[in-house]
C-alpha cells in the first residue's frame, strides 16, 4: 500500500515524536509534531517515497523550527533567614532585590457558556461530515448531477474530490446505515445527528463498513454491542468488525453476494489466491459462507472475506461478464508472453469498462489468436 495513504502513522525523528495523518474525504495530508503542524502539498506526495521521506527534506530547510528554546528556572534560596519562618518582618533591599518571584497567570480551564456552545457545534459538525458527504454523493449519483461535466460517476468524484469508486461508495452506504441508527425521534432530522447520552453513533465511514453488509435490525444490535464493548464510547472499526465475524461464525449470516456480481479477490491469509490480490472476478455460485467465483484465468471457491463487491451496476456487470469470457477464451490459447501480459492487465481492471486503446488491443489479439 502506498505510504501516501496509510493513516495514521508514528514515528521518531529531530527529538520528536510525529503523527501522519490522510483525511480520504479531503484527500488532506498532515505532518504533526508537539508544536507543529505541517500541511503536506498533493504534489510533493509524488517527489516523496514516503511522509518520513518529506519530513527529512523539510527538516533540512527549516532547522531553526525544530530547536526547542531551553528555559531557565530560577534558583530559589528556601535557607534565606526570614524568607519563609516568621522571625523577622523586615528585609533590607539587598535581600529584597536578590529574590524576585514572577507569578504566571495560569488560565482557567473551564469554558465559558459561550465557549461550551463552540465546542458541541464544532463536535457536531465533526461528527457529521462522513454522513453528509455520503447523503450528497447519494445525490449526485442517483441524480446524475456529474452529467455535465463527466460521462461517469468514477471519473466525476476523482477529479472533484480526489477519491475513486470505492471510497464514494462506502460513504454512501456508511450514510445509509446511520440512517438506520438514528434514534427514532430523529428520523425526520438526521441532519441533527449527535452523540447523546446511551445513544452513541458513529463518527468515520470506517465504524461502520462492517455493518453494511448487514439487514438493518442486525445492525442496530451489533452497533449496541460495539458501543458496550467500548464502555459507551464510540467503537472503533475494529470492535465492530470482530462483532460482525463472531456472528457470522456462530449464526447463519446471508451471504450479500449474488450470481453475476463483480468482486474484487483479497488475497491475504490465502495461499490459493497468491498473485490475485486485486484481480476482478464473477460470482457464479453463492455458497452459506463463500463463492465461486469465475476470473480470467480459472475458477476459485473462496470465503465471504476474500471477496469485496465492487458495487457495479447491473449493466456494468453485464459487460464485465462478457469481457470475462472473452478473457477465458484467449487463456485458453497458447500465447507469447507479452499477450499472456496484457490478458493478466485487464485481469486487474479499477473500472468496469475498457478504454479505446485496451479494448484495440484485446481485439488485435483476438483477431491472432482467432486463427489458431
Amino acid at each position: 500500500m502506498n505510504p501516501w495513504y496509510r493513516s495514521p502513522q508514528t514515528w521518531q525523528a529531530h527529538g520528536l515524536i510525529w503523527e501522519f495523518t490522510y483525511s480520504e474525504l479531503t484527500a488532506k495530508r498532515t505532518i504533526t509534531a508537539e508544536g507543529l503542524t505541517l500541511d503536506v502539498p498533493i504534489v510533493d506526495t509524488t517527489k516523496f517515497p514516503s511522509p518520513q521521506a518529506w519530513l527529512g527534506a523539510w527538516a533540512k530547510k527549516n532547522t531553526s523550527r525544530l530547536q526547542q528554546p531551553q528555559e531557565i528556572e530560577p534558583e530559589l534560596d528556601f535557607q534565606q533567614p526570614g524568607l519563609w519562618e516568621g522571625s523577622s518582618t523586615q528585609k533590607d533591599e539587598s535581600s529584597t532585590s536578590a529574590l524576585q518571584i514572577s507569578v504566571e497567570v495560569v488560565e482557567t480551564s473551564e469554558l465559558t457558556p459561550e465557549e461550551e456552545r463552540d465546542r458541541q457545534l464544532l463536535e457536531r459538525q465533526v461528527e457529521r461530515a462522513f454522513y453528509l458527504a455520503g447523503k450528497a454523493l447519494a445525490q449526485l449519483r442517483s441524480r446524475r448531477l456529474y452529467r455535465s461535466s463527466h460521462k461517469t460517476f468514477e471519473e466525476y468524484c476523482q477529479d472533484r474530490f480526489g477519491y475513486g469508486r470505492h471510497a464514494a461508495n462506502r460513504l454512501i452506504a456508511g450514510a445509509a446505515v446511520v440512517e438506520n441508527l438514528v434514534p427514532n425521534g430523529h428520523q425526520n432530522q438526521p441532519e441533527e445527528m449527535v452523540t447523546r447520552g446511551a445513544q452513541i453513533l458513529p463518527t468515520s465511514e470506517r465504524q461502520v463498513r462492517s455493518l453494511t453488509s448487514l439487514d438493518p435490525s442486525q445492525q442496530r444490535s451489533v452497533w449496541q454491542q460495539a458501543v458496550t464493548e467500548a464502555g459507551g464510547q464510540v467503537p472503533s472499526g475494529r470492535i465492530v468488525k470482530d462483532i460482525v465475524q463472531r456472528i457470522r461464525e456462530r449464526t447463519k449470516v446471508p451471504n450479500p453476494y449474488r450470481v453475476g456480481e463483480v468482486c474484487q479477490l483479497i488475497a491475504q491469509d490465502n495461499p490459493d489466491l497468491r498473485g490475485k490480490g486485486g484481480c476482478w472476478c464473477i460470482v457464479e455460485k453463492v455458497h452459506s459462507f463463500g463463492c465461486t467465483v469465475t476470473t480470467w484465468d480459472g475458477s476459485y471457491t473462496v470465503r465471504l472475506e476474500h471477496l469485496k463487491s465492487l458495487d457495479y451496476t447491473d449493466s456494468e456487470c453485464q459487460g464485465m461478464k462478457e469481457l470475462c469470457a472473452r478473457l477465458a477464451r484467449l487463456h485458453s490459447k497458447d500465447l507469447e508472453e507479452a499477450a499472456r501480459s496484457v490478458l493478466q492487465s485487464l485481469g486487474h481492471l479499477k473500472r468496469p469498462y475498457l478504454t479505446a486503446l485496451s479494448e484495440k488491443l484485446l481485439e488485435v489479439l483476438e483477431t491472432e489468436y482467432g486463427k489458431h
